[in-house]
C-alpha cells in the first residue's frame, strides 16, 4: 500500500513543519527535470536560517528521498544529508543541533520592525 502523505512533497514537509511552529520559506520548487533536487526551503530565517533541499531518485529509483541540511557550518557539518522518509527523524535532528520551533518569537520580532 502506498502511503497517501510523502516526506518528499513540498506541500506536506511544509505543513508538518509549520504545524509544529517552524517557520518555513520555499526558495525554489522547479529545478530541472533532470536535476535530482525537488525543492528547497529556508527554516528559520534570520535565526538558524538552515536550508533543505529534497533530493529525490539521487541513487536510483524507489529509494527514500535525501534532504541535504546546510547552514553554512554553524551548527550542522557541511555537506549533510539525512536519507529518510520520517519527517520525525529531520525534526529530531533540527532539536539535536539547536533548530527550535518557536513561530511565536519569530512572528512577535517581524511586528517589531
Amino acid at each position: 500500500m502506498m502511503r497517501k502523505n510523502k516526506i518528499s512533497t513540498l506541500s506536506y514537509f511544509n505543513k508538518r513543519l509549520k504545524d509544529s511552529g517552524y517557520v518555513v520559506w520555499k526558495l525554489v520548487d522547479n529545478y530541472p527535470i533532470e536535476d535530482s533536487r525537488k525543492w528547497s526551503i529556508l527554516i528559520n530565517p534570520g535565526r538558524e536560517s538552515v536550508i533543505v533541499t529534497c533530493k529525490v531518485n539521487h541513487d536510483g529509483r524507489g529509494e527514500s528521498p535525501a534532504f541535504d541540511i546546510y547552514d553554512g557550518g554553524f551548527r550542522c557539518r557541511k555537506n549533510f544529508t539525512l536519507i529518510t522518509d520520517s519527517l520525525e527523524v529531520i525534526m529530531n535532528y533540527f532539536m539535536q543541533i539547536g533548530v527550535t520551533p518557536d513561530s511565536n518569537e519569530f512572528k512577535a520580532s517581524e511586528k517589531q520592525k
